[in-house]
């Protein structure tokens, strides 16, 4: 069995190894090669903690397991980060487990990876100011990854803590992009990308905020109760996911479908778009929404292309099991 500890991620797969990774698994998905195993999430009654399980298999790329994790409020205070996590892989054709893999950086990695694949198949080619809603420890993955896809020319940015804005003003210098802190009216009416990382249980941004032309992608919905847009956005909008499963039940599109804004047909896999049986957005005028759920496939997807650099490179510990 091979062990790849969580020490060892940040050396080993960068943001394009997990674009790739994100990117060929939704289109395993779409094609019907690929599929997730229902997802288990409980508040476990100690320490406020969410944990649960992610699972699934893909027949294109074999990889086989699951993320095992969740969410400790208190974390931070101890010196570890809040979300905790770690995926087990196993071979698809003996059942026995091939790999422990350290899940923390690479579920930031994957799910920054999976907004970044919907700007590059969904956002205005002439796409040139990002709009950040949250500035989290995910945004700061959410912008890197975002700035790879366009020529962005600036950033802006809205927080419901304002003085945590300073954080993704302090990447995009990094990147030599201006930013500045803007209302939710003026973040709408820039904004030609607009990346929604948030834990809110009411929506921030509303469909009056919204101008013709936009990409949208919401990345942080996925529980029961979470909403970031408002769901009258979704009946201007041409609607993609991950997966429709979670969307309707989990993701963002949750609020529109119980309202009978949007059906769950009318909800497109964006690996539908990856695969050419789907032409993505069709004019310059068109309103796109990634609802990014986050499923176990993109989880098992990076930690199989970890585990590969990680014996290539001769950092992996090999245990008998």
């Amino acid at each position: 069995m091979i062990i790849v500890p969580e020490k060892e991620i940040a050396g080993l797969m960068t943001r394009a190894d997990a674009y790739r990774a994100v990117e060929q698994v939704f289109a395993s998905m779409s094609k019907g090669s690929a599929y997730n195993f229902p997802v288990i999430r409980e508040a476990i009654g100690h320490a406020d903690a969410l944990y649960g399980f992610k699972s699934g298999f893909d027949r294109d790329g074999l990889a086989l397991g699951l993320k095992s994790g969740g969410y400790w409020p208190g974390n931070e205070a101890k010196g570890l980060t809040n979300h905790q996590s770690t995926v087990f892989l196993f071979d698809a054709d003996t059942g026995k487990c091939r790999a422990i893999v350290g899940g923390n950086l690479l579920t930031a990695l994957r799910t920054a990876a999976a907004s970044a694949v919907s700007i590059n198949h969904l956002a205005r080619t002439d796409a040139r100011v990002l709009g950040m809603i949250g500035a989290g420890h995910q945004s700061l993955f959410q912008l890197r990854a975002a700035v790879e896809q366009r020529a962005f020319e600036r950033i802006i940015g809205w927080n419901y803590h304002p003085e945590m804005l300073a954080r993704l003003a302090s990447v995009a210098a990094e990147l030599d992009l201006p930013f500045e802190a803007v209302n939710l009216d003026r973040l709408g009416a820039e904004a030609d990308v607009i990346i929604s990382i948030t834990s809110a249980h009411a929506p921030s941004l509303l469909d009056a905020h919204v101008r013709p032309g936009t990409h949208i992608a919401c990345m942080g919905t996925d529980t029961k109760g979470k909403q970031e847009l408002e769901a009258a956005i979704f009946g201007r909008a041409t609607v993609f996911t991950d997966e429709i499963a979670q969307s309707v039940t989990i993701g963002e599109a949750q609020h529109a479908v119980a309202a009978g804004i949007v059906a769950a047909d009318k909800i497109t896999p964006l690996g539908a778009v990856i695969n050419g049986t789907h032409p993505g957005r069709t004019s310059a005028d068109e309103i796109t929404i990634f609802d990014g759920t986050g499923v176990g496939l993109q989880d098992l997807a990076v930690a199989s292309a970890v585990v590969d650099l990680a014996v290539a490179k001769g950092v992996a510990t090999i245990v008998d099991f």
